[in-house]
Parts: C-alpha cells; structure tokens; sequence
C-alpha cells in the first residue's frame, strides 16, 4: 500500500505487474465535535458536516455533459462502469463514509479521465470547512482482491476551504495511472466545482 503525498502519481498496477481491472474509491472522515468546544457557537450543539464525493468523467480532458457527473442524485454512470454506493450524512462509524466502484474496462474509450472531488454540502451556509474535519482520506482498493492500493489523507492544510479535487483516475499510453492532486477550493456545491473542468 502507498500513502500518496500531493502530485504523486502511481500506476495502477498489481504486485505482479497485471493491470487493475476493478477499483473502489472509498472517502472516509470523522465528524467534527458536536458540543462543547468553539465549534457549538456556530452549530447549537450539532455540527454534523455532510461531505460528498463526486466523479466527474471528461473526455480530452474536459467535462462535457451533466451525465457525466456521478454524485449523490446520480449514482451511476450511463456507461455502467462507475457506481456510487450512496451518501452519507455524518461521518458516522468506522471505515469508508463514501465508496465508488469504478469497472475501468468498462470506461467508454471517449473518456481519458475520470477526478475525483468532495465537497462539503451547504459549506458556506453552514460555516463549514474541511478545517473542521479529522482524519479525513481517500483511498483506492483492489476490489478483485480487496487489497488497499493507496491512500491519500485530506486533512493538512484545508482551513476555509469546502471543496477538494482529491485525484484523477488517467489513460496514459492505454494504461490507467492515479494522480493525488490534493487541490482545495473555496467553491460552494458542485456546479462551480464542475465548471473548472469545462
């Protein structure tokens, strides 16, 4: 397993040097402190952040349609090669809050990349940012073997900022590599998050 470090890229390539064929992206985090502490003058007590991972699938680089956009109202791709098991609210509980399974030999040829975000529902409304989250990561696993890949932790450095592009699944020479990009944003939801990639 390799813990990625920002702009690292890997291969996606097992031990043996076989090609991945089935990947899970899972994003997991701890929920902030709910009373006590500075935090409960701004939630009453609750401070429950609501963190979305979303793909967005582009073609020569670019995001083209809002079919493409795989997130919590659209779980799966038309394609049938990206899922998204679903939202979590709080960050409750052990282990991934987030996962998406991404079948890459089933990835239309039109697409050369496929990013992986996460933002923070309502984050300016509520006054929420991913400085106030612990533990925080995004890790790639075989899921032919369910052997953990990478791992790339989401939590330095992101005060005041409510978004995150995490990474990028890539063809490069028909092979898929993984790019931890790591680069946090001030956008509030999705639609100015997709609008980078236009």
């Amino acid at each position: 397993m390799v813990n990625l470090k920002k702009g690292q890229k890997v291969n996606l390539r097992k031990e043996d040097g076989s090609t991945l064929h089935h990947v899970m992206v899972g994003l997991g985090w701890d929920p902030a402190e709910k009373s006590g502490g500075f935090l409960s003058s701004f939630f009453g007590g609750n401070a429950d952040i609501d963190c979305d991972a979303s793909v967005m699938l582009l073609k020569d680089g670019h995001f083209r349609s809002a079919d493409d956009l795989v997130f919590f109202n659209n779980l799966e791709h038309a394609s049938g090669a990206v899922k998204h098991m679903g939202d979590n609210l709080t960050g409750e509980g052990e282990g991934d809050d987030e996962q998406v399974f991404v079948d890459l030999d089933r990835v239309p040829a039109a697409y050369d990349k496929l990013v992986f975000v996460v933002n923070i529902y309502q984050a300016k409304k509520r006054n929420q940012h991913f400085g106030m989250i612990k533990n925080a990561f995004i890790r790639i696993v075989d899921s032919d073997t369910n052997r953990e890949f990478c791992r790339y932790n989401l939590s330095e450095n992101y005060d005041n900022m409510t978004a995150l592009i995490c990474g990028e699944i890539y063809r490069y020479k028909g092979e898929w590599k993984f790019n931890a990009i790591g680069q946090a944003t001030q956008d509030d939801g999705l639609n100015p998050l997709a609008k980078r990639f236009l």
